[in-house]
Parts: structure tokens; sequence; C-alpha cells
């Protein structure tokens, strides 16, 4: 077990853990929690030997394995799936071995690093090192990618992958899911549920927390609390130990007040001066309750965003994707015609690389549409959030110089009247945002990602936008900040798109959700659980696809938890077609697949077109029945309603069939 006790950490001057004790069990689930700040990091850094209590013991097992993610940018042009095998430390030093006995000649030395290599499971390291890739989000054509190759975020995939991979019995994470969409946490959750060790994992994201932790470790003020529970339940035993706290402190104020009113009334008296003396002993004795301090809470609001043009914007056989400096296009999406309301607050669903962010950048208008067309609402104002924040601020300016250059745009543009342009107004309205004082001419790029996503908050709010484009803004934001955001959103009386791992953000401000998969957008009929299963039985079958037919069962069960224990067995490798006839097997089966579909999809289009047009009848007929009819226009349209209706009900039941048809045979054909 792990084992704090009286433990004092100072990193400075700054005392960080003041006599902290605890203790940790093994194949325990922990949470560790706290505001930014409080110490999560250095306390990971003592767990790791980074750092060294000052006074106090601290004690782990040194015959435990530990793994945790590398915090540096890999820039090695090793192949992805070497450099994720190469984690495995166990796999490392039995290769090692092995090339030491052949060096040395001695047989009885070469039998036991082969056997320590088996052990290893070097047989099927590859699978279980691709089946993390591809559960992390990787394709299978990256697979074989050099690691420079990729961008940070991805290489910071590449650095989880390697962790996994590695034997442990402590697995230690610090914010694993800032670089993850949600497709990939989810599977990220279902790994960790697996592991048989001892994990401790610093997040901000509470449903990660609720799902994956039994064990709240939480620090504030120098000391380490142990709460029984994943997130939630230390959020209600907090609430409560904060409301007895309080409770406890405003009793023994009532009491020293009492005590110090006798004393003043009475010490000068000779008759009571014993009884005095008495008292003030008694408040010397007292232990002092600590009132309850807590932290401002960071929160911020929406300004009236005015107008709301309806529709906000109209999509109409649009394409989205990239065009290179050639002039060449890369479509990802295409063929979406949709509408944006007034007031929507839309969840934008899909798994990794299906588009999502090019979706909401076209939009942003950040990427040029490639087709159809996208028409904008009159007096559509769009606040834009970008996955990354830095593509939006200039890392040498300063938030003061930010503000300026927004405040001068936006007035050269002519798009917002009224807003003041004054420094001091700008600084005030910086401080909203907690900047403050010297932070106000503190180069960006100097800043944490929490302070730079709300530097790009408040210019997002200070634009006053209608419609707001959210591409995973939580990525470096805390709780509190997470809180303060959704019940900003919640109030914003414009519309919202928003893309984020982030379930419970999710779930609290959005009411419907569009799914972007198979290079369409279509609304998502279900919750969010719905999709987390949806998501996955697409990872379970991508990764059944892009594996050999001999390699299926293998991989899958290579997928599970590194903590050390046996692989299963390999199996024997089935013949495989040349690679030529297996391209020409498949384009054959998709060919196939094509013809199939076609009269079905074109069945599916007409009955959506019919749908459509009885639609619009219906509408017409009940508004025509708000108005003033007579006797016999009233039977006449109550007559040709109930028609509509008929033919309605009919023409679904009949799209819900070929619907499910075409269904069918995608997935016979994916299997």
């Amino acid at each position: 077990m792990i084992t704090l006790r009286d433990v004092t950490l100072r990193r400075g001057t700054k005392v960080v853990l003041d006599r902290a004790s605890v203790t940790l069990n093994p194949g325990e689930k922990v949470g560790l929690v706290g505001r930014n700040g409080a110490g999560k990091s250095s306390l990971f850094a003592l767990l790791q030997g980074h750092l060294h209590e000052d006074s106090g013991d601290f004690t782990w097992p040194r015959q435990w394995r530990l793994a945790q993610v590398a915090q540096d940018m890999p820039e090695t042009d090793q192949p992805a799936t070497a450099f994720v095998i190469d984690g495995d430390t166990r796999l490392r030093d039995a290769q090692q071995q092995v090339r030491a006995a052949e060096a040395s000649g001695d047989g009885e030395a070469m039998a036991h690093a082969y056997t320590a290599l088996h052990d290893a499971g070097a047989h099927d390291a590859p699978a279980r090192a691709q089946a993390l890739l591809m559960g992390l989000g990787f394709q299978a054509s990256e697979l074989e990618r050099p690691v420079n190759s990729f961008s940070g975020g991805w290489r910071m995939r590449l650095q989880l992958a390697r962790a996994l991979m590695c034997p442990s019995d402590l697995l230690m994470l610090d914010e694993p899911t800032n670089h993850l969409d949600l497709d990939a946490l989810v599977w990220l959750e279902s790994w960790l549920k697996r592991y048989e060790g001892t994990l401790l994992v610093i997040s901000h994201d509470r449903e990660f927390l609720d799902a994956v932790t039994q064990v709240t470790l939480h620090i504030d003020n120098g000391k380490l609390t142990r709460y029984g529970g994943n997130y939630s339940r230390f959020e209600d035993m907090r609430a409560e130990q904060i409301r007895q706290q309080q409770a406890a402190f405003a009793r023994q104020q009532d009491k020293i007040a009492h005590l110090q009113r006798f004393i003043d009334r009475f010490k000068a008296k000779a008759t009571k001066a014993k009884q005095a003396q008495s008292r003030i002993k008694a408040l010397e004795r007292m232990e002092s309750i600590a009132p309850v301090l807590t932290d401002a809470d960071f929160s911020f609001t929406f300004d009236d965003p005015g107008q709301l043009p309806n529709p906000m914007l109209s999509l109409r056989e649009a394409r989205f994707g990239y065009r290179s400096d050639t002039g060449a296009d890369t479509v990802i999406v295409q063929n979406v015609t949709r509408s944006v309301q007034a007031g929507q607050r839309l969840g934008i669903l899909g798994a990794n690389g299906q588009g999502k962010s090019t979706f909401v950048k076209t939009v942003a208008r950040a990427l040029p549409l490639l087709g159809g067309t996208l028409t904008e609402g009159k007096g559509l104002r769009i606040g834009y959030f970008a996955q990354q924040e830095l593509d939006v601020l200039r890392p040498d300016d300063t938030p003061l110089a930010h503000m300026i250059r927004l405040a001068r745009e936006t007035e050269a543009a002519g798009a917002l009247t009224g807003q003041a342009l004054r420094e001091q107004d700008l600084r005030n309205f910086l401080g909203r945002f907690q900047f403050s004082g010297d932070m106000v001419q503190q180069p960006v790029g100097t800043m944490s990602g929490g302070e730079k996503a709300r530097l790009v908050l408040c210019m997002i709010v200070w634009q006053r936008p209608n419609l707001l484009l959210l591409d995973e803004p939580t990525n470096h934001l805390d709780l509190a900040t997470r809180e303060a955001l959704a019940v900003a959103l919640n109030a914003f009386e414009g519309t919202v798109m928003l893309v984020s791992h982030d379930r419970a953000l999710l779930r609290s401000v959005c009411d419907e959700f569009w799914l972007v998969s198979h290079g369409g957008i279509a609304p998502f009929d279900g919750d969010l659980d719905d999709y987390q299963r949806y998501l996955l039985d697409v990872a379970k079958q991508k990764r059944e696809t892009a594996q050999e037919p001999s390699g299926a069962g293998r991989q899958a069960e290579s997928a599970r938890p590194a903590n050390g224990s046996t692989p299963a067995t390999a199996q024997p490798d089935a013949p495989r077609l040349p690679p030529g006839e297996q391209r020409k097997l498949e384009a054959q089966r998709r060919q196939q697949l094509a013809d199939q579909l076609k009269p079905h999809k074109k069945r599916r289009d007409a009955l959506e077109q019919q749908l459509e047009a009885l639609q619009a009848e219906q509408a017409e007929l009940h508004a025509r029945l708000q108005g003033n009819l007579t006797q016999a226009e009233l039977a006449q349209v109550g007559k040709r309603l109930k028609a509509v209706d008929e033919a309605l009900a009919e023409t679904e039941e009949a799209w819900l069939e070929v619907a499910a048809l075409i269904e069918d045979l995608q997935n016979a054909a994916a299997l």
C-alpha cells in the first residue's frame, strides 16, 4: 500500500503538503481532485520520486512497477506501433536478455531468455499495441506512420498508449482526457475499468471520474482527505462536511462571544476575578474551528445577443473538407442539407476523424466551403472557440493587446455599436474573467491552458454573439470553470453548437444531437448513453475489420489492460490472398453492396420527399383550422387532414422499413 504519514512538502517557499496523512490500498482506483494550484501535480511528483518529502514518512512497495504518461513530445521517426511496443518494459528487458545470451553463446542462458521473452508476450506485442492505438482513435492506415509526422495532440495519445502498454502495478494519469475525443474517452474508460492494478488519476471530467474511480482523494490547504466513493459521492459528502463545519464554527463563535463578554464585564471585579480567569483559560484551551473559506467561484454570463435571425444558417448540398495549397479538395462530409434555428442547442457527435471539427471550422469561416451553399441569417454573429486555443490567440501578445485589437476590428467592421473602447473599460472586462493587475500584460504564450481558455471565452463574450460554435472548450478548464461555462450556456439566449468529450456539459446544455458519420450529418435519435454504446460498437467493428482473419480473436484478447498477466496463446496464421487479389476482392464486394443498395436508397429518397410534402400540407391544414371557416369548409379541411395523417403514417412506416433494410445490408457486408 501507499502510505503518507505527517508528510510536509514544500515547493520553494510554498507549503504544498502540511503534515498530510493518507493510505491507498492495492487495487484501488483513486481520483485526485482539488483546485488548480492546490498541489495535485506536486503529489504526483512525490509519488514518482521526482520530489522528496521535507518531513514525515512516505512509503510504497518498491517492487511495484510504475506506469505514467511521459510529458515530453516525442521527436522520433520510429513507427507508431514500434514506439508503443517500446513502452512494455518487461518485453524490452526480455529482448535485452536474449541479445546478451545470444552474444555469450550460453545455451542455458538462451533457453531462459527465450522463455522470458515468450512470457513477456513478444508473440502478440504488435497486436496489443495496435489495439491500444485504434482504441485511442488512430486509423489502421496510421499504425506504421512515423511518430514525428503526427500533431502534438496525437503524439500525446501515443504517449498514453505507451503508458497503457507498460505492465504495471501502479498507473498514474494526469489529465488523460485532454487530448481525447468522446469515442476514445469511452474506450479508455472501458480499459481502465478492467485494469487490475492501482490507479491514481487527476481529471476535471466528472463523468470520467464517476465511471472509473471508487475513492476520491481531496487536496486542500495542504491537507489530504480520503473519501470512499466516486466524484459525485465526494461532492455530496464534502457539501455535508462543509455544512457541519460551518454550523460548528458558528456555535463556537457564539460561545467565544459569551465567554468574552463575561471576561470583559467581570475581570476588574475582585469577587468575579477567579471566574474571569477561568474563562480566559477556557478560551486559550479551546481548539479553533476554521471558518469555511471556499475559493471564490468563477462565474460569467453571455450578454444579450440582441437580434436572433431565424434560421441562423441554412445548408444545401454542402460539402466540407480541406483545400490544399494546390487547390485540390479533400472532402470529408458532403450532401448536407440542414438548417440551424434560433435558440437551438445542438451537440455535434461523431467518432474520431468523421469531420466534426471540419464542419464547425467551416461554419465558423475558418475553412472554405467546398461545395453547395451555406446561407447565413441576416445579422448573424458567430462566437468561435477553437479546439486549439492558439488558433485564435497570438503567443507574444498580452490579454490587453488581444482585447484592444478585437475592439478596433469590430469597430472598423461596424459589427457592434455601443461597445466601450477605453483601455480601462477593457481592463475591467478582462477582470470579469480573472485577468487583473499585471496579468493583463503577461504574454499569452506563458499562460496555462486554463488561462488561455478563459481569455478565449472573454473575447467571445465581448463580441456578443448570437451563435456559439464551441469545439472542445473544456480541454484545460477545471471543474469549477466547467460548471460556470455550463451555467452561462444555459442562460444564453442564442444558439449553441457544441463539440465536446465532456458528457456532463453535453447533458446539461444540449437538447438535441447531430451525428457526423459516414460522410454525412443526420439527427441522432437517442441520448448520450445510447451514443456511448454506439461508439463501443463502432470501435469493435473497426478493430475487427482492420486486423487479419487469424488475428481477430487474438487482438480482441490482447486489448485487455497490460498489468503483467500472461497473454492469450497465439493462434497459427491462416492463409492469406496476395495483396492485389485481396484489394480486387474487396472492390468487388463494395460494388456489389452499392448495386444492392442503389434501388433501396432511391426508394428511401423518394419517401423522404413525400414525407416533406405531407408534413408541409399537414402544417398548412392545421393553420387553416385556426382561422374562421364555414361549416362546409371545416368539414372539408378536417376530411383532408385525416387523409393526410393516414398517408403520413403509411409513408413513415414504409420509410422505416426501407431504412432498416439498408442498415441490415450494410451490417451484413461489414461482417
